[in-house]
């Protein structure tokens, strides 16, 4: 494994990365389009919902990587994606590219989901079920119906939306297949890949550990899809070692 990426052909834009770029945009014209036109958030029916709640649609896990809460957000995101995952499809080709992109996102997800519940969702639940037990051996219908609505909307916690998780674990391979690669801290403080994605680590781990409710931004998404793009390229490449340079 080189310490800097030495590409083999010029793409500026390989297909899978220009492909998710281009649909993430569809989606964020999309969802801008029929909010205004129809007074529709699409957000709502796409963004991932926690899967024990009512809300919950099997297709969210996977729509959920192509929402955006602004235009900033996509910016950098899709950005972030083409600096990095350009390079990744063109050193592992479309198809490992892909599949890297969506499971990273996926395990983004479940890590938020799984603190998520540890954290707030089964102590509440907990609280309130003893509640609906007393509710019920009281024979007070009405406490226990207002007690069940509450487990449901503890249960329809915010959804997730974006592509962070998954650019984020595609930021940890890049910096692990090329760690002494330079990037340019707020344009101009060259930083070390391997540097940089250990300061972002650390970051989000702060952030994450505050367990700030004001505190919109899945700390635990971005966490998770570090760690499940650092699990994936580490035992690709020690059985692969040919895929790379």
């Amino acid at each position: 494994m080189s310490q800097q990426f030495q590409p083999r052909r010029f793409d500026i834009l390989p297909t899978i990365t220009k492909n998710i770029i281009i649909i993430n945009g569809l989606f964020f014209l999309a969802t801008l389009a029929i909010d205004t036109r129809y007074g529709i958030d699409l957000t709502q029916w796409l963004g991932l919902r926690y899967p024990a709640c009512d809300t919950f649609r099997w297709w969210q896990p996977i729509t959920h990587l192509f929402m955006h809460g602004g235009f900033g957000h996509l910016l950098f995101n899709m950005f972030s994606f083409w600096m990095f995952g350009s390079v990744l499809e063109q050193v592992w080709g479309e198809r490992r590219f892909l599949q890297f992109y969506l499971i990273t996102g996926l395990g983004a997800a479940f890590l938020h989901y799984l603190m998520v519940y540890v954290v707030n969702i089964a102590p509440t639940l907990q609280s309130l079920q003893i509640q609906l037990s007393t509710a019920e051996a009281e024979g007070n219908s009405r406490w226990a119906l207002d007690v069940l609505q509450q487990m449901e909307a503890v249960r329809s916690v915010h959804n997730i939306i974006g592509a962070s998780g998954a650019v984020a674990g595609v930021w940890m391979a890049f910096a692990y297949l090329f760690p002494n690669s330079s990037l340019y801290l707020f344009l101009f403080i060259p930083v070390k890949a391997k540097y940089l994605v250990l300061i972002y680590f650390l970051f989000e781990l702060y952030a994450a550990l505050q367990f700030d409710a004001n505190d919109r931004v899945a700390h635990f998404a971005h966490l998770g899809g570090m760690l499940m793009g650092l699990v994936m390229v580490h035992w690709v490449y020690r059985r692969n070692r040919s895929q790379f340079y």
